[in-house]
Protein backbone atom coordinates (compact mmCIF):
# COMPACT_ATOMS: atom_id res chain seq x y z
CA UNK A 1 0.00 0.00 0.00
CA UNK A 2 1.14 3.52 -0.58
CA UNK A 3 2.80 5.29 1.87
CA UNK A 4 1.88 9.38 2.14
CA UNK A 5 3.38 12.36 3.87
CA UNK A 6 1.32 15.10 5.33
CA UNK A 7 1.61 18.29 7.47
CA UNK A 8 -1.62 19.80 8.83
CA UNK A 9 -3.13 21.20 12.00
CA UNK A 10 -4.18 19.50 15.46
CA UNK A 11 -7.68 20.66 16.90
CA UNK A 12 -5.36 22.90 19.18
CA UNK A 13 -3.87 24.51 15.60
CA UNK A 14 -0.41 23.57 16.42
CA UNK A 15 1.68 22.25 13.44
CA UNK A 16 1.55 18.56 13.38
CA UNK A 17 3.49 16.05 10.76
CA UNK A 18 3.66 12.50 9.74
CA UNK A 19 2.89 9.87 7.64
CA UNK A 20 0.03 7.37 6.55
CA UNK A 21 -0.66 4.03 4.48
CA UNK A 22 -3.47 5.02 1.79
CA UNK A 23 -4.91 3.66 -1.26
CA UNK A 24 -4.34 7.40 -2.79
CA UNK A 25 -4.01 10.54 -1.75
CA UNK A 26 -8.02 11.26 -1.42
CA UNK A 27 -8.18 8.13 1.37
CA UNK A 28 -5.04 9.33 2.86
CA UNK A 29 -7.21 12.64 3.39
CA UNK A 30 -9.75 10.62 4.99
CA UNK A 31 -7.82 8.59 7.74
CA UNK A 32 -6.22 11.77 8.43
CA UNK A 33 -9.65 13.48 9.14
CA UNK A 34 -10.41 10.74 10.99
CA UNK A 35 -7.28 11.43 13.64
CA UNK A 36 -8.88 14.38 14.18
CA UNK A 37 -6.43 16.00 11.74
CA UNK A 38 -6.54 19.04 9.00
CA UNK A 39 -4.10 17.98 6.43
CA UNK A 40 -2.57 20.92 4.63
CA UNK A 41 -0.04 18.81 2.43
CA UNK A 42 0.01 15.40 1.13
CA UNK A 43 2.57 13.57 -0.95
CA UNK A 44 3.40 10.57 -1.61
CA UNK A 45 6.60 9.09 -0.81
CA UNK A 46 8.80 5.89 -0.97
CA UNK A 47 8.03 3.47 1.95
CA UNK A 48 10.33 3.75 4.63
CA UNK A 49 10.90 -0.22 4.23
CA UNK A 50 11.75 0.30 0.70
CA UNK A 51 13.75 3.35 1.21
CA UNK A 52 15.80 1.29 3.93
CA UNK A 53 16.63 -1.46 1.54
CA UNK A 54 18.75 1.71 -0.19
CA UNK A 55 20.77 1.94 2.81
CA UNK A 56 23.30 -0.57 4.81
CA UNK A 57 21.16 -2.44 7.91
CA UNK A 58 22.46 -1.12 10.92
CA UNK A 59 21.92 -3.80 13.70
CA UNK A 60 23.83 -1.52 16.01
CA UNK A 61 21.15 1.22 15.45
CA UNK A 62 18.50 -1.46 16.00
CA UNK A 63 20.47 -2.34 19.64
CA UNK A 64 20.47 0.98 20.20
CA UNK A 65 16.68 1.44 19.80
CA UNK A 66 15.65 -1.52 21.36
CA UNK A 67 18.14 -0.52 24.78
CA UNK A 68 16.39 2.99 24.81
CA UNK A 69 13.01 1.62 24.65
CA UNK A 70 13.82 -1.12 26.84
CA UNK A 71 15.18 1.66 29.84
CA UNK A 72 12.03 3.58 28.93
CA UNK A 73 9.24 0.96 29.37
CA UNK A 74 10.89 0.16 32.76
CA UNK A 75 10.59 4.07 34.20
CA UNK A 76 7.37 3.44 33.67
CA UNK A 77 6.88 5.37 30.22
CA UNK A 78 3.79 3.72 28.24
CA UNK A 79 4.94 1.89 24.86
CA UNK A 80 3.60 4.69 22.54
CA UNK A 81 5.12 7.71 24.09
CA UNK A 82 8.22 5.80 25.02
CA UNK A 83 8.39 5.36 21.08
CA UNK A 84 7.47 8.87 20.06
CA UNK A 85 9.94 10.07 22.29
CA UNK A 86 12.88 7.62 20.11
CA UNK A 87 11.12 8.77 16.86
CA UNK A 88 12.59 12.52 18.21
CA UNK A 89 16.09 10.93 18.38
CA UNK A 90 16.05 9.94 15.31
CA UNK A 91 16.64 11.45 11.69
CA UNK A 92 15.67 10.42 7.99
CA UNK A 93 14.75 6.84 7.28
CA UNK A 94 14.93 6.04 11.16
CA UNK A 95 12.74 9.03 12.18
CA UNK A 96 10.30 7.79 9.61
CA UNK A 97 9.72 4.49 10.91
CA UNK A 98 9.70 5.63 14.32
CA UNK A 99 7.06 7.34 13.95
CA UNK A 100 5.13 4.73 11.55
CA UNK A 101 5.42 2.53 14.29
CA UNK A 102 3.76 4.75 16.95
CA UNK A 103 0.99 5.47 14.81
CA UNK A 104 0.24 1.87 13.97
CA UNK A 105 0.65 1.14 17.75
CA UNK A 106 -2.41 4.11 18.31
CA UNK A 107 -4.32 2.48 16.05
CA UNK A 108 -4.42 -0.66 18.29
CA UNK A 109 -1.91 -3.07 16.68
CA UNK A 110 0.59 -4.65 19.13
CA UNK A 111 4.05 -3.51 18.86
CA UNK A 112 5.06 -7.09 16.88
CA UNK A 113 2.51 -6.63 14.83
CA UNK A 114 3.37 -2.88 13.92
CA UNK A 115 7.20 -4.10 13.42
CA UNK A 116 6.48 -6.52 11.28
CA UNK A 117 5.46 -3.99 8.48
CA UNK A 118 9.61 -3.68 8.01
CA UNK A 119 10.88 -7.11 7.93
CA UNK A 120 14.13 -5.56 6.70
CA UNK A 121 14.80 -3.85 9.94
CA UNK A 122 13.53 -6.25 12.01
CA UNK A 123 13.52 -9.34 11.00
CA UNK A 124 11.42 -12.43 12.39
CA UNK A 125 13.16 -13.34 15.28
CA UNK A 126 13.13 -10.22 16.47
CA UNK A 127 9.57 -10.00 16.26
CA UNK A 128 8.63 -13.16 17.40
CA UNK A 129 10.47 -12.41 21.03
CA UNK A 130 8.60 -9.59 20.71
CA UNK A 131 5.22 -11.26 20.11
CA UNK A 132 6.25 -13.60 23.00
CA UNK A 133 7.72 -10.61 25.51
CA UNK A 134 4.29 -9.37 24.78
CA UNK A 135 1.96 -12.03 25.90
CA UNK A 136 4.66 -12.76 28.81
CA UNK A 137 4.40 -9.12 30.34
CA UNK A 138 7.84 -9.15 30.04
CA UNK A 139 8.81 -7.01 27.70
CA UNK A 140 11.27 -4.75 29.03
CA UNK A 141 13.22 -8.15 29.91
CA UNK A 142 13.00 -9.03 26.30
CA UNK A 143 14.02 -5.87 24.87
CA UNK A 144 16.88 -5.84 26.62
CA UNK A 145 18.13 -9.47 25.61
CA UNK A 146 17.21 -8.26 22.18
CA UNK A 147 19.67 -5.86 22.71
CA UNK A 148 22.33 -7.72 24.25
CA UNK A 149 21.81 -10.62 21.41
CA UNK A 150 21.96 -8.13 18.49
CA UNK A 151 25.13 -6.44 19.69
CA UNK A 152 27.02 -9.43 20.60
CA UNK A 153 26.08 -10.57 16.82
CA UNK A 154 27.57 -7.37 15.35
CA UNK A 155 30.61 -7.68 17.75
CA UNK A 156 31.34 -11.51 16.07
CA UNK A 157 30.80 -9.80 12.74
CA UNK A 158 33.04 -6.90 13.52
CA UNK A 159 35.85 -9.30 14.66
CA UNK A 160 35.46 -11.61 11.25
CA UNK A 161 35.75 -8.92 9.19
CA UNK A 162 38.63 -6.58 10.87
CA UNK A 163 40.54 -10.04 11.04
CA UNK A 164 40.36 -10.37 7.21
CA UNK A 165 41.35 -6.54 6.63
CA UNK A 166 44.90 -6.92 6.49
CA UNK A 167 44.87 -10.34 4.35
CA UNK A 168 42.70 -9.07 1.45
CA UNK A 169 44.40 -5.95 1.50
CA UNK A 170 47.84 -7.43 0.83
CA UNK A 171 46.34 -10.23 -1.38
CA UNK A 172 45.11 -7.04 -3.79
CA UNK A 173 48.05 -5.07 -3.67
CA UNK A 174 50.40 -8.15 -4.47
CA UNK A 175 48.26 -8.91 -6.92
CA UNK A 176 48.49 -5.23 -8.40
CA UNK A 177 51.80 -5.45 -8.34
CA UNK A 178 52.29 -8.56 -10.28
CA UNK A 179 50.23 -7.34 -12.68
CA UNK A 180 52.22 -4.03 -12.83
CA UNK A 181 55.46 -6.52 -13.47
CA UNK A 182 54.14 -8.75 -16.15
CA UNK A 183 52.36 -6.27 -18.03
CA UNK A 184 54.37 -3.38 -18.16
CA UNK A 185 58.13 -4.30 -16.62
CA UNK A 186 58.86 -7.43 -17.49
CA UNK A 187 58.30 -7.48 -21.53
CA UNK A 188 60.78 -4.94 -21.59
CA UNK A 189 63.47 -6.74 -19.86
CA UNK A 190 62.88 -10.03 -21.57
CA UNK A 191 62.59 -7.94 -25.11
CA UNK A 192 66.81 -8.33 -24.82
CA UNK A 193 66.52 -12.21 -24.86
CA UNK A 194 63.94 -12.30 -27.42
CA UNK A 195 66.46 -11.17 -30.04
CA UNK A 196 69.17 -13.36 -29.64
CA UNK A 197 69.59 -16.27 -30.95
CA UNK A 198 70.87 -17.92 -28.25
CA UNK A 199 68.67 -20.66 -26.56
CA UNK A 200 66.63 -19.69 -23.27
CA UNK A 201 66.54 -21.68 -20.50
CA UNK A 202 63.03 -23.12 -19.65
CA UNK A 203 62.07 -21.23 -16.83
CA UNK A 204 62.60 -17.80 -19.01
CA UNK A 205 60.60 -19.18 -22.09
CA UNK A 206 57.96 -19.55 -19.61
CA UNK A 207 58.38 -16.14 -18.27
CA UNK A 208 58.48 -14.58 -21.41
CA UNK A 209 55.26 -16.76 -22.38
CA UNK A 210 53.23 -15.81 -18.76
CA UNK A 211 54.62 -11.98 -19.46
CA UNK A 212 53.03 -12.18 -23.18
CA UNK A 213 49.66 -13.19 -22.24
CA UNK A 214 49.07 -10.94 -19.55
CA UNK A 215 50.17 -8.00 -22.45
CA UNK A 216 48.54 -8.78 -25.39
CA UNK A 217 45.26 -11.33 -23.89
CA UNK A 218 44.57 -9.12 -20.66
CA UNK A 219 41.29 -8.55 -22.54
CA UNK A 220 40.64 -12.55 -22.26
CA UNK A 221 41.32 -12.63 -18.74
CA UNK A 222 39.01 -10.18 -17.60
CA UNK A 223 36.44 -11.90 -19.44
CA UNK A 224 37.21 -15.06 -17.54
CA UNK A 225 37.42 -13.01 -14.19
CA UNK A 226 34.07 -11.89 -14.94
CA UNK A 227 32.57 -15.20 -15.82
CA UNK A 228 33.90 -17.06 -13.19
CA UNK A 229 32.60 -14.29 -10.93
CA UNK A 230 28.99 -14.21 -12.79
CA UNK A 231 28.91 -18.38 -12.86
CA UNK A 232 29.55 -17.63 -8.84
CA UNK A 233 26.83 -15.74 -8.34
CA UNK A 234 24.75 -17.91 -10.50
CA UNK A 235 25.74 -21.18 -8.57
CA UNK A 236 25.32 -19.11 -4.60
CA UNK A 237 21.73 -17.78 -6.56
CA UNK A 238 20.40 -20.93 -7.84
CA UNK A 239 22.93 -23.74 -5.71
CA UNK A 240 23.70 -22.91 -2.65
CA UNK A 241 23.70 -25.74 -1.42
CA UNK A 242 26.87 -26.81 -3.14
CA UNK A 243 28.95 -23.74 -2.01
CA UNK A 244 27.44 -24.11 1.46
CA UNK A 245 28.40 -27.97 1.51
CA UNK A 246 31.85 -27.19 0.24
CA UNK A 247 32.17 -24.95 3.51
CA UNK A 248 31.22 -26.95 6.16
CA UNK A 249 34.47 -29.31 4.95
CA UNK A 250 36.83 -26.25 6.21
CA UNK A 251 39.62 -28.29 7.18
CA UNK A 252 40.72 -25.34 9.49
CA UNK A 253 36.82 -25.57 11.53
CA UNK A 254 36.77 -22.15 11.46
CA UNK A 255 33.33 -22.29 9.50
CA UNK A 256 32.22 -24.62 11.40
CA UNK A 257 32.70 -23.22 14.51
CA UNK A 258 31.32 -20.11 13.12
CA UNK A 259 28.06 -22.21 12.21
CA UNK A 260 27.71 -23.67 15.66
CA UNK A 261 28.57 -20.20 17.55
CA UNK A 262 25.51 -18.87 15.37
CA UNK A 263 23.16 -21.91 16.16
CA UNK A 264 23.72 -22.36 19.74
CA UNK A 265 23.45 -18.33 20.43
CA UNK A 266 20.41 -17.86 18.50
CA UNK A 267 18.80 -21.05 19.74
CA UNK A 268 19.52 -20.17 23.80
CA UNK A 269 18.36 -16.82 22.94
CA UNK A 270 15.34 -17.73 21.61
CA UNK A 271 14.45 -20.21 24.19
CA UNK A 272 15.70 -17.71 27.12
CA UNK A 273 13.30 -15.27 25.55
CA UNK A 274 9.70 -17.61 25.69
CA UNK A 275 9.26 -18.57 21.98
CA UNK A 276 8.30 -22.47 21.35
CA UNK A 277 10.88 -25.06 20.57
CA UNK A 278 9.61 -25.47 17.24
CA UNK A 279 9.45 -21.87 16.00
CA UNK A 280 12.74 -21.28 17.82
CA UNK A 281 14.00 -24.31 15.22
CA UNK A 282 12.96 -22.24 12.65
CA UNK A 283 14.73 -19.25 13.01
CA UNK A 284 17.36 -20.20 14.15
CA UNK A 285 17.69 -22.26 10.77
CA UNK A 286 17.99 -19.43 8.79
CA UNK A 287 20.38 -17.37 11.55
CA UNK A 288 23.21 -19.90 11.05
CA UNK A 289 23.61 -18.53 7.42
CA UNK A 290 24.09 -22.23 5.37
CA UNK A 291 21.42 -24.03 3.78
CA UNK A 292 22.85 -27.38 4.04
CA UNK A 293 22.19 -26.76 7.71
CA UNK A 294 19.51 -24.96 7.95
CA UNK A 295 17.82 -27.85 6.20
CA UNK A 296 19.10 -30.27 8.81
CA UNK A 297 17.44 -28.06 11.16
CA UNK A 298 14.20 -28.14 9.48
CA UNK A 299 14.29 -32.08 9.16
CA UNK A 300 14.83 -31.76 12.92
CA UNK A 301 12.13 -29.52 13.38
CA UNK A 302 9.64 -32.33 11.65
CA UNK A 303 11.23 -35.19 14.04
CA UNK A 304 10.79 -32.99 17.02
CA UNK A 305 7.44 -32.25 16.40
CA UNK A 306 6.54 -35.64 16.20
CA UNK A 307 8.04 -36.42 19.69
CA UNK A 308 11.71 -36.78 18.95
CA UNK A 309 13.62 -34.64 21.02
CA UNK A 310 16.57 -32.11 19.53
CA UNK A 311 19.53 -33.93 20.93
CA UNK A 312 18.43 -37.20 18.72
CA UNK A 313 17.21 -35.48 15.94
CA UNK A 314 20.14 -32.92 14.62
CA UNK A 315 22.18 -34.93 12.04
CA UNK A 316 25.87 -34.08 11.27
CA UNK A 317 26.42 -31.81 14.28
CA UNK A 318 29.44 -32.32 16.41
CA UNK A 319 28.68 -35.20 19.24
CA UNK A 320 30.10 -33.10 21.52
CA UNK A 321 27.50 -30.58 20.82
CA UNK A 322 24.46 -33.18 20.82
CA UNK A 323 25.63 -34.30 23.94
CA UNK A 324 25.37 -31.11 25.95
CA UNK A 325 21.79 -30.54 24.13
CA UNK A 326 20.92 -33.95 25.36
CA UNK A 327 21.54 -33.11 28.99
CA UNK A 328 20.12 -29.67 28.69
CA UNK A 329 17.27 -31.62 27.63
CA UNK A 330 17.24 -34.18 30.45
CA UNK A 331 17.75 -31.33 33.24
CA UNK A 332 15.43 -28.79 31.31
CA UNK A 333 17.76 -25.82 31.27
CA UNK A 334 18.26 -26.34 27.48
CA UNK A 335 18.39 -22.53 27.13
CA UNK A 336 20.64 -22.11 29.51
CA UNK A 337 23.09 -24.79 28.46
CA UNK A 338 23.09 -23.42 24.81
CA UNK A 339 23.86 -20.23 25.93
CA UNK A 340 26.80 -21.27 28.09
CA UNK A 341 27.40 -23.06 25.04
CA UNK A 342 27.69 -20.97 22.46
CA UNK A 343 30.11 -18.40 25.04
CA UNK A 344 32.62 -21.21 24.60
CA UNK A 345 32.60 -21.58 20.85
CA UNK A 346 32.67 -17.73 20.81
CA UNK A 347 36.04 -17.74 22.54
CA UNK A 348 37.00 -20.94 20.68
CA UNK A 349 36.37 -19.45 16.95
CA UNK A 350 38.17 -15.94 18.16
CA UNK A 351 41.06 -18.56 18.89
CA UNK A 352 41.06 -20.16 15.58
CA UNK A 353 40.31 -16.96 13.84
CA UNK A 354 43.28 -15.00 15.01
CA UNK A 355 45.56 -18.65 14.52
CA UNK A 356 44.41 -18.61 10.93
CA UNK A 357 45.33 -15.05 10.57
CA UNK A 358 48.56 -15.47 11.69
CA UNK A 359 49.35 -18.10 9.37
CA UNK A 360 48.17 -16.33 6.52
CA UNK A 361 50.29 -13.64 7.04
CA UNK A 362 53.72 -15.51 6.25
CA UNK A 363 51.86 -17.52 3.83
CA UNK A 364 51.79 -14.22 1.68
CA UNK A 365 55.02 -13.02 2.00
CA UNK A 366 56.15 -16.65 1.18
CA UNK A 367 54.07 -16.94 -2.19
CA UNK A 368 55.33 -13.11 -2.92
CA UNK A 369 58.52 -14.40 -2.06
CA UNK A 370 58.67 -17.10 -4.38
CA UNK A 371 57.34 -15.48 -7.20
CA UNK A 372 59.89 -13.16 -7.61
CA UNK A 373 62.42 -15.11 -6.84
CA UNK A 374 61.14 -17.07 -10.08
CA UNK A 375 60.97 -13.45 -11.92
CA UNK A 376 64.61 -12.97 -10.66
CA UNK A 377 65.93 -16.38 -11.92
CA UNK A 378 63.72 -16.28 -15.20
CA UNK A 379 66.15 -12.99 -16.16
CA UNK A 380 69.38 -13.52 -14.38
CA UNK A 381 69.70 -17.04 -15.61
CA UNK A 382 70.33 -16.23 -19.35
CA UNK A 383 72.78 -13.65 -18.60
CA UNK A 384 74.93 -15.77 -16.39
CA UNK A 385 74.91 -18.12 -19.67
CA UNK A 386 75.40 -15.15 -21.86
CA UNK A 387 78.71 -14.26 -19.92
CA UNK A 388 80.23 -17.92 -19.77
CA UNK A 389 79.93 -17.83 -23.88
CA UNK A 390 81.55 -14.69 -24.41
CA UNK A 391 84.16 -15.91 -22.07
Amino acid sequence: MPVFKFKGYDPDGSATEGIIEADGPRDAALKIKAKGLFPKEISEEASPYKRSLLRRYSPLIVASITRRLSTLLASGVPLVEAIGSLSFEQKGIWKNILIDIKERLSAGASLARAMQAYPAIFPDFYTGMIAAGESSGKLTDVLLKLADFLENENNIKSKLQTALIYPVFMGCISILILLFLFIFVIPKITKIFEDTSASLPFITIALIGISTVFKNFWWLLLLLAAGLTMSYRWVRKNRRDIIDNILLQDPTGILTGLYMLRFTLTMGFLLSGGLPILKAMQLTSKATGNVVLENKIMSAQNMVSQGAKLSASLEGFPPTLLQIISTGEQTGRLAEVLKKTSESYEAEFERKLQRAISLLEPILILTMGLIVGFIVVAVLLPIFELNQVLR
